[in-house]
């Protein structure tokens, strides 16, 4: 960043963001990761202050008062933060963004399902689209495989920060370590005990019944009937 802004010193631009209220989802990348031009591919066009923007971002200081009220630093503060994102969201499929991400999992830092069957099982973030702006970050369940708002809703959080990858990606390298056991146990509605059998929305249904054919005779056809069920009736009579 360039001249008249002043800065307070700190740990660090990277790790006053993620302590922020509601950045509890994000991990710190290193400052070497966002150094390699090559994880950056493709970033730039995507934003119209690039490089001050990168500069904030490496910056061993943080802001000030006086830098957030300064509308020209809170544009760049902006991209910044957007570029952060979706470096994180590069960074967080690498082999030490996966561990970091699995302390905080681990850690039931991402919250936990709401779904009762799953038992308050730990979820994972996760992004609808790998575009900015489209969504809010969500939260995946690996038991039920169910997409949710999470508890805390991280309003300036956007689901590109995490793309829609990383849940499947986490669960490849660590099924075993952290034993995630889908659940496929569903709620079974009941009266007194009894299930709900064959009610519309029911999923007890029966689903093997047949629908009822209606054939539509004209009047001729009608009397030719009766006159075949009279006879037929007649017959039965005397045979009985």
């Amino acid at each position: 960043m360039s001249g008249d802004s002043s800065y307070s010193e700190g740990t660090g631009w990277i790790q006053w963001f993620c302590t922020m209220e509601d950045h509890q989802f994000l991990c710190e990348v290193d400052s070497d990761f966002i150094r390699d031009n090559f994880n950056l591919y493709g970033l730039k066009s995507k934003f119209n202050f690039y490089n001050e923007a990168l500069d904030l971002i490496l910056s061993s200081e943080t802001p000030d008062d006086e830098d957030l009220e300064d509308e020209r630093f809170l544009e760049v503060y902006q991209e910044a933060t957007d570029l952060y994102g979706l470096i994180h969201a590069r960074f967080i499929i690498t082999a030490k963004g996966l561990a970091l991400m699995k302390d905080k999992f681990m850690a039931g830092r991402f919250g936990a399902c709401p779904r009762v069957l799953c038992e308050r099982s730990n979820v994972l973030p996760v992004g609808m689209s790998e575009e900015l702006r489209t969504s809010r970050v969500k939260v995946f369940c690996p038991r039920c495989e169910e997409v949710y708002i999470p508890k805390k809703k991280c309003p300036d959080v956007d689901g590109a920060y995490f793309g829609c990858s990383f849940p499947s990606i986490f669960i490849m390298n660590f099924i075993q370590e952290i034993q995630i056991t889908p659940n496929n146990q569903q709620y079974v509605p009941r009266i007194f005990g009894f299930r709900v059998y064959k009610k519309k929305g029911s999923r007890y249904q029966d689903t093997q019944q047949k629908p009822v054919e209606i054939t539509h005779y004209s009047e001729e056809q009608l009397k030719k009937l009766r006159g075949k069920n009279e006879q037929q009736s007649r017959e039965d009579y005397v045979q009985k």
